[in-house]
C-alpha cells in the first residue's frame, strides 16, 4: 500500500509539469468589440487604442479584436442586446440608445444647450457627466459606461442658404429617428424626415425628396453630401457624445484586478479620440470648403432666435430636470 501511495506521488509530480504547461497554452482571453464606423474614423481608432493598451496593462492576458464597419452588428442597438446578454464583451455606440436605461442622458442632448465643444466636455467630465456614466451600471440594464467619445457638433446642411431661423421655413430635413429632433425641426418652421438611411441621404437630396440633413462634419464630407447641398450652417444644434460600454455579465467572468485596467485604460482613450476627432473636423472642413462649399457662422444674435424657438421643446423633455439643466447651461460661466 505505502508503495503505491509513493507511485502515486510520484505520477502526480510528473503530471505537475504539463498540466502547468497546458494552463500556459489556453492563451489570452480574447474579448470582442463592435463599432459601426469604418476604419480609419476617430472612434474605432480609440477601439484600437483601448484595445492596445489593455494587452498591454495586463501583459498580454486580456486582448480585443475590433470589428468595425458594422462587421457584427450594422446597428447599435443590436449590439447593445448582445451586451446585455453577454454575447459581446465592448460595443461604441451613440448616447441616444442608452438613454432608454438611463433617462438623465436626454438632457444632455437637448438642442442649443452647450455653447461650444469646450463647454460639453466641462459638463461631462464633471460630477453630472461621470454620475450617468456610472448609473449606466447601476440601472440594471446590464451595461457599464466605460468612457465618453467626441462624435461633435450636429448642423444643417441645405441645397438654399440658411442664415436665419426664418429660411428653415417649409425646408424638408432628413432626421435620425427621434421624436425629439423632429419636433426641433417643426419648432424652426421645416419638415423633419425619418427613415432615410444615411447612405441614402445624398440621393434623396438628389431626388428632391428631402432639401437637406443634419450631421456632424465628418459624415458630411465621406458621404459626399456636400455635392448635392452646399449650404452648411454652423447652428451646432446638438453634440451627443458617443460612449463606450461594457457588458457586466462579460466583466463579471473576469478577475476585478483586470476589470479595473480595463476601465482605466477606456478612460485614457477619451482624450486620445477628442484628439483624433478634432484633426478628422479640420480635414474635412478643409476638403468640403476647398471644394466651394459655402458655410455660415451665424452671430450670437441669430442663434439666440434657433434657441429661443426650442422653449417648448425644453419644457417637454426637461421635465423634472430644470435644476439640472440650469446646472448644465451656467457651468464655465
Amino acid at each position: 500500500m505505502k508503495k503505491f501511495a509513493v507511485l502515486l506521488l510520484v505520477a502526480v509530480a510528473m503530471l505537475m509539469p504539463a498540466l502547468a504547461s497546458g494552463s500556459q497554452e489556453t492563451g489570452p482571453i480574447v474579448l470582442t468589440l463592435s463599432e459601426v464606423h469604418a476604419e480609419g474614423y476617430p472612434t474605432t481608432l480609440a477601439d484600437y487604442e483601448f484595445a492596445r493598451l489593455v494587452e498591454e496593462r495586463t501583459e498580454g492576458r486580456i486582448q480585443i479584436d475590433v470589428y468595425s464597419g458594422g462587421t457584427l452588428y450594422g446597428e447599435e442597438t443590436g449590439s447593445i442586446e448582445a451586451l446585455q446578454i453577454g454575447d459581446l464583451a465592448f460595443a461604441r455606440v451613440s448616447a441616444s440608445p442608452v438613454a432608454s436605461y438611463v433617462p438623465a442622458l436626454n438632457v444632455i442632448q437637448l438642442p442649443y444647450l452647450y455653447r461650444d465643444g469646450d463647454h460639453m466636455w466641462q459638463v461631462l467630465n464633471s460630477e453630472i457627466g461621470q454620475d450617468m456614466l456610472n448609473e449606466i451600471e447601476s440601472s440594471g440594464s446590464g451595461l457599464v459606461g466605460l468612457c465618453y467619445y467626441d462624435a461633435g457638433a450636429r448642423n444643417f446642411y441645405t441645397t438654399t442658404p440658411v442664415t436665419c431661423a426664418a429660411d428653415m421655413a417649409g425646408l424638408k430635413i432628413r432626421l435620425q429617428n427621434n421624436p425629439m429632433m423632429v419636433e426641433m425641426v417643426q419648432l424652426l418652421g421645416g419638415n423633419g424626415v425619418t427613415g432615410i438611411g444615411p447612405n441614402d441621404v445624398y440621393s434623396a437630396i438628389q431626388q428632391g425628396t428631402i432639401d437637406g440633413a443634419e450631421n456632424n462634419w465628418p459624415t458630411y464630407e465621406s458621404m459626399g453630401d456636400y455635392q448635392v447641398a452646399p449650404y452648411f450652417v454652423l447652428d451646432g444644434h446638438t453634440r451627443v457624445p458617443e460612449i463606450l460600454l461594457a457588458s457586466k455579465a462579460v466583466l463579471d467572468t473576469l478577475d476585478p484586478a483586470d476589470v479595473e485596467i480595463i476601465k482605466e485604460c477606456a478612460k485614457e482613450t477619451q482624450a486620445y479620440e477628442i484628439e483624433q476627432w478634432a484633426l478628422r473636423e479640420q480635414s474635412s472642413e478643409a476638403k468640403v470648403t476647398s471644394e466651394g462649399v459655402v458655410v455660415t457662422e451665424l452671430t450670437p444674435e441669430q442663434l439666440q432666435e434657433f434657441q429661443d424657438k426650442m422653449a417648448p421643446l425644453y419644457t417637454e423633455y426637461g421635465a423634472g430636470y430644470e435644476d439640472l439643466i440650469a446646472q448644465i447651461q451656467n457651468m464655465g460661466l
